[in-house]
């Protein structure tokens, strides 16, 4: 995706650029060629020969075009034709030729080639001149910055007035939410600049706005022409090794204003530290409407971003340790947070809190971050309150938080951070009983994680999809998705995707019934570090965990692990994480004294919101109950179970009730009755169906999606088996059926 966007969308470009990258640029390892001229020299030489072919006075006109399109978009070519008093009909020629064509605004290029070629075949000093002309003509406040970009394009060599002026024109279009616009005017400034030292603090600009925009590559390309510690932290960050972005974020962080490097940091600063990178944290003025409640977050206050930048690239630098989950390095944020004499950002504090067992104080520190879910907020700290309403176990408080933070990167055109929101708005559709939304949210957030580059969070997202194959029951794609996840995890010290790939298996084990092999993989997860365990998955995995424990007769590290994990829903209160404590303690305590527990965990179930858990409890409740013979009973909790799972999509956790009422002899309502087919698919199988039914070819599909063919019959097997089908001609119909009805 992200070289079919380096080459417009051309097949053939995207083709040639393909089989031009080295092992490490395939591999994502390195960033992507980003001069056109680079991509395909074939194409680009046969446009200019067409170009060249035209008449003077129609390349003029293209030219004109040209410059007014691209990189800027400025939509004045035709105040600059009226001003110059050009005549247009020499357009019919370039028309004539199938290379361009007149629009309502100016002109339309055959494709983006042809427009690139009628520019570089232009000599410089006419390209001096149409920029010129178009600066003439654009007026007005709101076309400033785009005034100042053609006045420098059009400069004869370097000028510290103009790079002043495109220097206040990109943080005019930075604060008017145009990434893309500061960005190139950031790098034009920086090319008309004599001082290195700005030329440094401009180029980590451009390379800032290039990320929002969503263009990884080309940020990670600028940024590699700076000397910028926290830059390149906060671009590793998302794409490189979570271990490195967390010393290089943590060293500038110690660079704050004031200070040197602070002793005990795992790497030394350098030059052009944080005083350069006071874009990376946009000053903004708080809310007006920040103490108002108006959808029932208990009167949140937004979280505003800081003037000071070493307190944000801290709140990264535990964003990191998190990832990691390498639990020395929480510790070494809240270490130098405290020494700069401000509070520890993000869940950083609350994670150090819970591993030393200090859990009233975790449950703490995670409700400030959490609280802080209101309106108008920064969208990394507002991510921040969402991992912290998640480990709290509360969900609503996290979908706000998550979907605010989505909210306010699109309104600052911080398309990157967009996919970053949603990784973690993934989990509160899946726990609240959504999980086709949650898979659905997951793939477009995954694709567009990809597309701009983020392949740490692209991990991440692919460690979630596995969690969602896993309580469909789908074997294969489960372990196809978690094996892409740990592998990637592994090479990237990216402890959280890694430990949520594994519990993914072990809780696919679970539901297929084999426990012992769920009980090894979830015992490993009480360790911490990269591609071992991690503390959020740790709590996650304990229920399970005594459940696998239990069901092989070996409970003895498992009461020791519901002990702690009892201690920690007590502390954080939470119903959920309560009535999952109880129904451990119903697993762990032998006959009729169990049903009670179950009893308090499903009263506890009701005040909270995760879903699926609850179903589990009644299967659990109503295995519990068959066995000790209360037949009435066990038959309700089973049917409910049954019909909830039926519900989730999830048919190994549904044959599991029905194999409990076919054993206590009742009847188990049939499968999916009265409910439309494509209700049984997940959202990529349904997806591909319906690129099948439309036609499409396994290998057709595969390119459409980034998938392999061999992942795209998986999916089409799963659908025939889902959907009771044989054929692609029974697919059209029931689809064209249910769409129908």
């Amino acid at each position: 995706m992200r070289v079919l966007r380096l080459v417009y969308g051309d097949p053939r470009a995207a083709a040639e650029l393909a089989a031009r990258l080295t092992g490490r640029q395939a591999a994502g390892l390195d960033p992507l060629p980003t001069e056109p001229a680079d991509l395909a020299p074939a194409l680009l030489r046969g446009c200019r020969r067409e170009i060249r072919a035209l008449p003077e006075d129609t390349r003029l006109l293209l030219l004109l075009a040209a410059a007014d399109q691209y990189p800027v978009a400025t939509h004045a070519f035709l105040r600059a034709v009226a001003a110059a008093r050009l005549d247009t009909r020499p357009l019919d020629a370039a028309e004539a030729a199938g290379l361009a064509y007149a629009t309502a605004g100016g002109v339309g290029f055959r494709d983006a080639w042809t427009r690139i070629a009628a520019y570089e075949t232009a000599a410089p000093a006419d390209r001096r001149d149409v920029h010129r002309l178009l600066a003439r003509v654009l007026h007005g406040p709101a076309e400033t910055p785009r005034r100042s970009w053609h006045r420098g394009a059009g400069a004869l060599g370097p000028s510290g007035r103009l790079a002043a002026e495109l220097t206040a024109a990109a943080t005019q279009a930075r604060a008017a939410g145009d990434p893309a616009l500061s960005g190139a005017l950031a790098e034009r400034a920086a090319a008309l600049c004599t001082d290195p030292r700005e030329q440094s603090r401009l180029l980590a600009h451009a390379a800032t706005d290039a990320w929002h925009s969503g263009d990884g590559d080309r940020s990670r390309t600028l940024a590699a022409r700076t000397n910028t510690d926290a830059l390149t932290g906060i671009l590793a960050l998302r794409t490189g090794n979570a271990t490195e972005a967390f010393d290089a974020l943590l060293a500038g962080a110690a660079r704050g204003p004031g200070q040197g490097a602070t002793p005990g940091t795992r790497a030394q600063a350098q030059d052009g530290g944080v005083d350069s990178l006071a874009v990376l944290v946009p000053a903004m003025a708080p809310d007006p409407d920040a103490d108002r409640d108006p959808d029932g977050t208990g009167g949140a206050v937004p979280f505003v971003s800081t003037d000071d930048p070493s307190t944000h690239l801290l709140a990264r630098a535990a964003e990191a340790a998190v990832y990691t989950g390498d639990l020395p390095l929480c510790r070494e944020v809240v270490w130098v947070a405290r020494r700069s004499g401000v509070d520890p950002p993000g869940v950083s504090g609350g994670i150090v809190a819970a591993v030393e067992g200090r859990y009233e104080d975790a449950r703490d520190l995670l409700e400030a971050t959490a609280g802080r879910c209101g309106p108008g907020g920064d969208p990394t700290l507002l991510v921040h309150a969402g991992i912290a309403a998640l480990l709290l176990g509360d969900h609503h408080r996290a979908a706000t938080a998550t979907v605010r933070a989505a909210a306010a990167a699109r309104a600052r055109g911080h398309v990157a951070a967009v996919s970053q929101a949603m990784e973690f708005h993934a989990y509160t559709d899946f726990w609240t009983g959504r999980p086709r939304a949650a898979e659905a949210a997951a793939l477009d957030a995954q694709r567009q994680a990809y597309a701009t580059g983020q392949d740490n969070g692209a991990c991440h997202l692919q460690a979630a999809l596995a969690m969602f194959a896993a309580l469909t029951g789908d074997d294969d794609l489960c372990r196809e998705r978690a094996a892409a996840a740990r592998s990637y995890a592994l090479a990237h010290g990216l402890g959280l995707p890694a430990a949520l790939a594994q519990w993914a298996l072990a809780f696919l084990d679970l539901g297929h019934g084999r426990y012992a092999a769920a009980a090894t993989r979830l015992r490993a997860l009480a360790a911490s570090g990269p591609g071992h365990g991690h503390r959020a998955i740790r709590h996650l995995a304990t229920p399970h965990y005594v459940e696998a424990a239990a069901r092989t007769g070996d409970t003895r590290i498992a009461r020791a692990a519901h002990a702690d994990y009892e201690r920690w829903a007590r502390a954080v209160r939470s119903p959920d994480e309560l009535a999952l404590s109880a129904r451990c303690r119903g697993l762990l305590t032998p006959g009729a004294d169990a049903l009670d527990h179950y009893r308090t965990a499903l009263d506890l179930h009701a005040e909270g919101t995760r879903a699926f858990e609850r179903a589990r409890t009644e299967l659990l409740f109503g295995s519990a109950l068959r066995r000790l013979r209360l037949r009435a009973e066990a038959r309700d909790r089973l049917h409910s179970a049954l019909e909830a799972f039926d519900s989730f999509g999830a048919p190994h956790c549904a044959e599991a009730a029905r194999a409990e009422l076919r054993a206590l002899g009742a009847p188990a309502t049939p499968a999916h009755a009265g409910r439309r087919p494509t209700t049984e698919l997940t959202a990529q199988q349904l997806l591909v169906a319906r690129m099948a039914a439309d036609g499409a070819t396994n290998r057709e599909i595969a390119a459409r999606l980034a998938l392999s063919p061999r992942t795209i019959d998986h999916h089409l097997r799963g659908v025939f088996t889902r959907l009771d089908i044989r054929s692609r001609i029974e697919l059209v119909r029931l689809l064209a059926d249910a769409e129908d009805g």
